[in-house]
């Protein structure tokens, strides 16, 4: 039998539906009510899905007088963490914390958003101005709403990737709701354009090759006798689509983090299997390669990517755009170079989990009149303390526009340092979260 709250902020509904304890931690899985539309919180409404981790080793009663932390997770489209213990950052976090993982509008348990849930909505077009509901400033209200009904004091938000863009429009927006604000890898730009973006992601990703190969160079010929088997022979995956060049180039996905750049060398090694008929990719090869080069599990992110970095223009596909000045990405070009998390509009052709969504896509490119997603303002006089993990070699959130926007944030500290990549909290997260926690709690006293 569930548990039903009813929340006095704005009519939330609050139900709790499952508790359990195991492996030295106790969960509870609580699902919220929230409006589809905050600025129309009557127009319709939608279910936002949150677990709480506790460790056991705090009573009941204790862990229900530790004050919140609500954990943001990268994305966009990504899930909250499903932990089957307390590991890494989470084990250090909830020595202090209870913990909040947010199954982001659209994600997980929460109101599902894929091919088949977006049909329900009509048109192409309603669909479009459906997905607008689902950037920063929207998982933010729900943030709120979801604090207000826990009965929460300013609570500490920790925000990974993605995740610390939406601290960022959390500080910017509703800055009464947080006690203090933990960043790793996710400064975004506060202002100017996706280009700016992309140009520099096209120049991390190419050293990131190079790096990558110098330390694997037999991998070098093998992903060239990947794209030249691939232009000569049609290979399926799993799904029964043909591999293309430009799907395998999505395997640079590995390359973003330490803790899964070997992987790809892993993945590369089982590519070719000898038959009477000659060379063909392995199926070990085409099953591990479905995984990275498919949406199916969060076709959010593909439709939403670059949405994240509009403001009050479009994004117009904006590192398809950019591969013009980079050409050496190019699935023609030699040798080959792996992309990263670049989104392409021919993804929406050769995905079929995006195909039904190709429309869609295109409105969501074209679409110039974004809301802001930060206030420059506010933030140059930010009084939440706030500290932010740079990595020097991220390739996906460039360290120079991450520290330009540092610079913006008053008060915010910056750690940098090269011993991580993007995936930095996968690596030592615990280290690193006792770090940023230790230099916002030192600035309060």
């Amino acid at each position: 039998m569930a548990d039903v709250e009813q929340s006095p902020a704005a009519a939330v509904g609050h139900e709790i539906r499952a508790r359990h304890e195991f492996r030295g931690m106790r969960s509870v899985e609580h699902y919220f009510t929230v409006p589809l539309d905050h600025d129309e919180p009557t127009g319709g409404a939608i279910t936002v899905f949150a677990r709480e981790y506790v460790s056991a080793a705090h009573s009941e009663e204790a862990a229900a007088r530790l004050p919140w932390l609500l954990f943001l997770q990268g994305g966009p489209g990504g899930r909250g963490n499903r932990w089957g213990s307390l590991g890494g950052w989470g084990k250090a976090a909830a020595q202090d914390f209870r913990i909040l993982m947010l199954d982001q509008r659209g994600t997980g348990l929460s109101t599902p958003l894929d091919r088949v849930t977006l049909a329900d909505r009509g048109s192409a077009a309603a669909q479009a101005a459906y997905l607008e509901h689902f950037r920063a400033d929207s998982i933010v209200a729900d943030a709120e709403l979801i604090r207000k009904a826990l009965g929460s004091d300013p609570w500490t938000i920790y925000g990974q990737s993605y995740g610390g863009f939406c601290a960022l429009t959390y500080l910017s927006f509703a800055p009464e709701g947080l006690r203090e604000a933990l960043i790793t890898g996710g400064l975004a730009p506060l202002t100017g354009s996706a280009d700016d973006v992309y140009r520099a992601t096209y120049q991390r990703v190419a050293a990131r090759n190079e790096e990558y190969f110098g330390w694997y160079p037999e991998d070098r010929k093998t992903v060239e006798r990947i794209a030249r088997h691939l232009r000569a022979a049609t290979e399926l995956l799993p799904d029964g689509v043909p591999l293309t060049v430009e799907r395998f180039q999505m395997a640079g996905a590995f390359l973003g983090g330490n803790t899964r750049v070997d992987s790809l060398h892993y993945l590369l090694e089982d590519a070719f299997v000898e038959t009477a008929g000659g060379p063909r990719l392995s199926d070990t090869f085409l099953e591990q390669l479905q995984g990275v080069v498919s949406r199916r599990s969060n076709p959010l992110y593909a439709l939403m990517h670059e949405s994240i970095y509009g403001q009050g223009q479009a994004t117009n596909w904006s590192a398809w755009r950019m591969l013009a000045e980079n050409p050496w990405f190019r699935p023609d070009a030699e040798p080959l170079l792996l992309t990263g998390e670049m989104v392409y509009p021919w993804y929406f052709e050769q995905d079929p989990a995006l195909q039904p969504l190709q429309e869609v896509a295109q409105l969501l490119a074209a679409k110039q009149d974004w809301k802001p997603l930060y206030d420059p303002q506010v933030l140059a006089g930010n009084a939440v303390p706030v500290a932010a993990a740079v990595y020097t070699d991220d390739i996906y959130v460039d360290r120079e526009l991450s520290l330009r926007t540092a610079a913006a944030v008053r008060g915010l500290q910056v750690w940098e340092t090269a011993d991580f990549h993007h995936d930095g909290i996968a690596d030592d997260g615990e280290r690193i979260f006792a770090r940023l926690l230790g230099m916002v709690r030192s600035a309060t006293r």
